[in-house]
């Protein structure tokens, strides 16, 4: 019999993170070149929240003039209360609370430590591969009709 998978299956682990003092521009910056929507937020290596490319775009404004993005600081733009799940929460759960709260990503810890980071792309990525399995064991091929 299958189970439903635990978050760990599908998560990025092991996820890029920012501290709380760094400016919005260097998150921002770094968010660029690494190609992601979302950094887990730490303060003395502990896990404080998370901050979002949209978290920091509402901060700035529309002109980004106004406050200054090498002055203002992560701790201004991130989310204090994101939520945290434990390795072992089950996917489904997971993405039933995602949906509900309109939730772009989730943080993952083990005893309390960052483990990995779920996001709305990890959703789909993984929905995908799960179709083409699906179509696969039906004896379909991988266009799907």
């Amino acid at each position: 019999m299958k189970r439903i998978p635990a978050i760990k299956t599908v998560m990025t682990p092991f996820p890029y993170s920012v501290d709380v003092g760094a400016s919005v521009a260097d998150a921002q910056a770094f968010m660029r070149e690494h190609r992601i929507r979302h950094l887990p937020v730490t303060h003395a290596g502990e896990l404080v929240g998370s901050v979002s490319d949209r978290d920091i775009r509402l901060i700035l404004g529309p002109d980004f003039a106004n406050p200054d993005e090498h002055e203002t600081r992560v701790a201004h733009a991130m989310m204090k209360d994101a939520h945290i799940v434990d390795l072992d929460a089950r996917l489904d759960e997971v993405l039933a609370y995602m949906a509900e709260h309109h939730l772009g990503s989730v943080l993952v810890t083990r005893h309390g430590k960052l483990a990995g980071i779920f996001t709305a792309t990890d959703a789909c990525r993984h929905f995908a591969e799960f179709l083409r399995e699906q179509v696969r064991r039906a004896g379909g091929g991988d266009d799907a009709a």
